[in-house]
């Protein structure tokens, strides 16, 4: 989503570091260029220019322009502006789905409030929302509040089977009221510990849908009122936050569709302007995309300095650590075969979209447009599953009429067949030197990236 500002601010940014000496003038302009790149990524005004002046004022200060390289000082100094931005370093700490520890398998289950405009994911999000619950061991319950229309009720309890999650709906009631209390009388009974409720949406905000939240807040009293909201309506979603908040008091945003094509600058003006801390954020279709919001992490992806914490939790969810270790043997007495290689394969599509996954390598950023790579893992699995289960774990029996079969097979050419079988002769030696070299850190207690 932050493409565009990204590559702008680090041209930007990546010019400052060239200078052995930094003068006002120098930082005067480039932060000039750093305010045209926030406006044009829909930042609100006010925020640009608020952010400028505060980055202004410690760039200027002596600790920069007397510092040993003040062109990585100046980096860093924006660097935390934009965490401050979105919310700070203490926020990303709290409020993840273990809001309530204390509540987990608690008598009275606590309250969640899922509100927003009609078309903004709400729906899909309390899926989304339930299935990261259950991940922390939590046992929640979606609960059908759009009593008018019957297609989001048709939805959630869609979602509910693909979660093997209870869900509660009451189709010939149309007091929302009436079916919040059913609904938690319905959750004690089957020992659930979170209710979710998923509310009705409109086009635009009107008082009607506002008196009705207002009635189910006061019914439920909710831990939390959550905002759903969609980056690609921009400015407008920060305006939508701001009524919602007016009227309901919100305790936090979700915001969806980061993995768009869109500008970003909802996402970056929505915590300064409504003083509502962005809790979760959309980054795909599955009900697995949706992650906590780290402020310092979505800042270290913007310029840059990718994320890789975020990168070890998606791998260590996706990735079986009994297979993870057996594939480690295998790497060492290089017994891996094309069969192993295509289970990590199959376990790697797990983490998301490569381009996704390239933006939170530290200086991989640049490398994001990657549909040829997505085409070229898409080959070297039809390539493998092409192959005969001997074939896969005895490759050196793949004669020139095997490597054709396997060609036709795949769609591909026997040339590309060749060039698999090379390249992945060619990591199995790689991999086998870079496993005696971590053996061989790990004994002296240092890992191989702390040591170069």
């Amino acid at each position: 989503m932050f493409d565009a500002l990204s590559n702008k601010l680090q041209g930007i940014l990546k010019n400052l570091r060239g200078y052995g000496k930094l003068t006002e003038k120098n930082v005067t302009d480039a932060l000039r260029e750093v305010r045209v790149a926030l406006l044009e990524a829909d930042v609100n005004y006010k925020v640009a220019k608020d952010f400028i002046e505060r980055t202004k004022q410690r760039a200027l200060g002596q600790e920069v322009l007397t510092s040993v390289t003040p062109g990585q000082q100046i980096v860093k100094i924006v660097h935390d502006e934009l965490v401050a931005l979105m919310g700070g370093d203490s926020e990303s700490a709290i409020r993840h789905p273990q809001f309530y520890p204390d509540r987990v398998g608690a008598a009275i289950p606590g309250n969640w409030l899922m509100v927003g405009l009609h078309g903004c994911g709400k729906t899909t999000t309390c899926g989304k929302l339930a299935r990261l619950m259950v991940k922390q061991g939590r046992k929640p319950l979606l609960v059908a509040c759009d009593v008018y229309r019957p297609a989001a009720i048709d939805q959630l309890e869609t979602l509910g089977k693909q979660l093997q999650l209870p869900v509660f709906s009451v189709r010939d009631e149309k007091n929302v009221v009436e079916i919040c209390r059913r609904a938690q009388a319905f959750a004690t009974t089957q020992d659930r510990d979170t209710i979710i409720f998923d509310t009705a949406g409109r086009l635009h905000i009107d008082e009607k849908l506002v008196q009705e939240l207002v009635r189910m807040k006061e019914a439920v009293s909710p831990q939390e009122i959550l905002l759903v909201a969609d980056t690609s309506t921009g400015q407008e979603a920060v305006n939508i936050a701001e009524h919602f908040d007016k009227a309901l008091g919100l305790t936090g945003i979700v915001l969806t569709k980061l993995d768009g094509d869109v500008r970003g600058g909802a996402a970056l003006s929505m915590r300064a302007v409504t003083g509502k801390p962005i809790r979760f954020v959309g980054v795909g279709e599955k009900l697995d995309d949706l992650e906590p919001f780290h402020p310092e992490r979505m800042a270290g992806r913007i310029l840059g300095m990718g994320d890789v914490v975020s990168l070890v939790e998606k791998a260590r969810v996706a990735f079986d650590t009994k297979q993870t270790d057996e594939m480690q043997r295998k790497i060492e007495d290089q017994s891996l075969t094309l069969e192993d290689f295509l289970s990590q394969l199959q376990q790697f599509k797990q983490l998301g979209p490569l381009e996704n996954l390239l933006g939170m390598l530290p200086g991989m950023d640049k490398m994001r447009d990657l549909s040829g790579g997505e085409k070229q893992l898409k080959r070297v699995e039809a390539i493998i599953q092409s192959m005969t289960l001997d074939e896969r774990r005895r490759p050196e029996i793949l004669n020139a009429s095997r490597r054709a079969r396997v060609a036709r097979g795949s769609g591909t050419t026997v040339s590309d067949v060749n060039e698999l079988l090379k390249q992945f002769g060619m990591m199995k030696q790689m991999m086998k030197k870079m496993g005696k070299m971590h053996k061989a850190f790990a004994r002296k207690g240092v890992m191989p990236w702390l040591a170069r």
